[in-house]
């Protein structure tokens, strides 16, 4: 008796996947239906990998409700404002309220100039 050969087996190089399909008695028709299986398998992998990229940056930006967490804290019954990115305080609340923020945006702009040095210094 005469024995066709019409399996097929499809390896995807870059992901590793492979498919291999015996359903039909022609080679082609196997060979067209382990490339849909092949798609559709990347397709899901594409998606869960975009899933967990999406829900690994959603994660990254929640924030707790912790003290560490604060920007700037605002004290009115002592007249005291504190920036705590960059260990800025001052007792000129009201000030900065009425719209003097000099001194609080130099403390900003000399804590970002501190920082990129110390991320173009060798050794720092």
């Amino acid at each position: 008796m005469n024995t066709t050969d019409s399996a097929v087996r499809i390896t995807h190089l870059p992901s590793g996947i492979v498919v291999s399909c015996q359903n039909e008695k022609s080679q082609l028709q196997n060979k067209d239906s382990a490339m849909r299986i092949l798609r559709a398998r990347l397709l899901a992998a594409a998606e869960e990998r975009a899933a967990a990229d999406a829900s690994a940056a959603r994660r990254s930006q929640v924030r707790t409700v912790d003290r560490s967490e604060r920007i700037r804290t605002y004290h009115v019954p002592e007249n005291r404002i504190a920036d705590h990115r960059v260990g800025y305080k001052a007792h000129n609340l009201d000030a900065v309220l009425n719209g003097e923020l000099d001194p609080l945006i130099q403390a900003l702009i000399d804590a970002d100039v501190a920082e990129r040095l110390a991320e173009t210094t060798p050794g720092a």
